[in-house]
């Protein structure tokens, strides 16, 4: 676990300092939509510009026997440990223009040819401020983060809830081959193969589990917008990784009246 300081720059280069500072004078950045921008803005919220958080991590070596389903814990420690140095970094970015958080985050993975076992794990989000200061920073003191759209983040504070933070859980597991013997009974045959089925189910739960651990911390009621990724990251067939993400909410104080849904006509051509 990567340790937070909301006054750090260690590891941010000159250009990005000066990136920062002249956002501090006024001038923003941000990868929100002409849309997304709009209902962000009426939610109450200033963008102050774009914040990037990166770690270029070395992703060690693990052997699993051919016929046997486990996670690899140590390539599951690598992916959760660099996503959390992107994230802090970003977090940390986002208080030196003194956010309240960052909406419509993304988190993405490079890999080069120059680095076999390199990838580059990117945190990057808009950052913004409550317009009349209203707190809407995590209970843990930290900006909040959400991967919700803007026009999402919109409906949700309209809805009476509030995100406090992006949470995440990974696994990468190893699905055990299957024998020859085996495979000769079940050729021509519709039958369901156990052992895929229950490494594949065993690695989710694995990853919805530490999601949700996470989103307890955070002393959350819930979380919205999940999604479950499965990707090898090249590491072959059978080693799989599992990452779900989403964005825990609570309550906000007073609440709001759902208003109720109204009919739209999309003029659209598609």
């Amino acid at each position: 676990m990567s340790t937070y300081d909301p006054t750090s720059m260690e590891g941010v280069p000159v250009q990005a300092r000066e990136r920062i500072e002249q956002m501090r004078r006024g001038l923003f950045t941000s990868d929100l939509s002409v849309n997304e921008f709009l209902l962000v803005r009426h939610a109450g919220f200033d963008p102050l510009g774009l914040v990037v958080g990166s770690s270029i991590y070395h992703i060690g070596i693990q052997i699993a026997g051919w016929k046997q389903s486990q996670e690899m814990g140590v390539l599951s420690q690598a992916m959760y440990g660099a996503r959390e140095l992107a994230m802090t970094r970003m977090e940390e970015e986002a208080d030196q223009l003194g956010a309240d958080g960052i909406v419509g985050v993304r988190l993405d993975i490079g890999r080069y040819e120059w680095g076999e076992n390199l990838a580059e794990f990117i945190a990057i989000g808009t950052a913004v401020k409550h317009r009349e200061g209203v707190l809407h920073r995590a209970p843990n003191g930290r900006p909040f983060t959400s991967d919700l759209s803007g026009q999402d983040f919109w409906t949700l504070l309209n809805t009476g809830y509030r995100p406090v933070g992006m949470v995440m859980g990974s696994c990468v597991y190893h699905v055990a081959h299957q024998g020859m013997l085996q495979a000769m009974k079940q050729a021509g045959r519709n039958v369901e193969m156990p052992n895929f089925t229950q490494a594949l189910y065993e690695a989710r739960e694995l990853a919805m589990e530490r999601m949700q651990k996470e989103a307890e911390d955070l002393q959350a009621q819930g979380i919205v917008g999940v999604q479950l990724q499965e990707k090898s990251h090249g590491w072959g067939s059978h080693i799989i990784e599992f990452f779900a993400v989403g964005t825990a909410v609570i309550p906000s104080e007073g609440g709001h009246a759902i208003p109720p849904p109204s009919p739209v006509l999309s003029l659209n051509d598609r």
